[in-house]
């Protein structure tokens, strides 16, 4: 089965970065010294309810307290890490061992997505060959925001799901388990 990648971009980062603007993404560039996470810390500074599934980032929601989808209807943040990226779409796999609970990535109001650079693959192709994709029980692509248009062209972001969502590449700690 040919993987149509015969002309990638050099940069499989920046075309991902584009990619994922063209949706409707934001990508936060990381600061240049200093604390990689500043960016997320100065978006949910004053945000009531975060809810973080990263050991990053704190949250004051504990997914692991979570019972029911409806329990996080009232989340202002939440902050995952994505399993991979494709650069092609600015897609991000979002799976049930990224989310811990499914119903997080579209209850909350904002999406915050950790990303490790080395996970961004050159299009959809190499994406379904990935174990992640196959292999969870549930998994799908989040290309920015939530969004509809009605006949006139008037986009509302927001209409059924997060209302943003932001991209930081921050790499994975070599303890997680998805690297072993």
């Amino acid at each position: 089965m040919p993987l149509f990648d015969a002309d990638p971009p050099v940069s499989l980062l920046s075309a991902f970065k584009e990619n994922l603007h063209r949706m409707g993404g934001m990508f936060l560039d990381p600061p240049s010294s200093g604390d990689i996470l500043v960016p997320i810390r100065i978006i949910i500074a004053g945000a009531k309810i975060v809810c973080s599934t990263v050991p990053e980032i704190a949250g004051n929601r504990d997914i692991a307290g979570v019972d029911a989808s409806r329990d996080l209807a009232d989340v202002d943040f939440a902050i995952v890490r994505a399993s991979f990226a494709v650069a092609e779409t600015g897609s991000l796999l979002l799976t049930d061992a990224d989310l811990h609970v499914n119903a997080v990535a579209y209850l909350a109001q904002h999406l915050i997505v950790l990303l490790d650079p080395t996970d961004i693959v050159v299009n959809l192709h190499h994406a379904y060959r990935r174990p992640d994709f196959r292999d969870r029980h549930y998994a799908s692509f989040h290309s920015g925001p939530s969004a509809t248009a009605d006949i006139e062209g008037v986009l509302i972001h927001g209409a059924q799901g997060v209302r943003s969502l932001s991209v930081l590449p921050v790499a994975r700690a070599t303890d997680d388990p998805i690297t072993q």
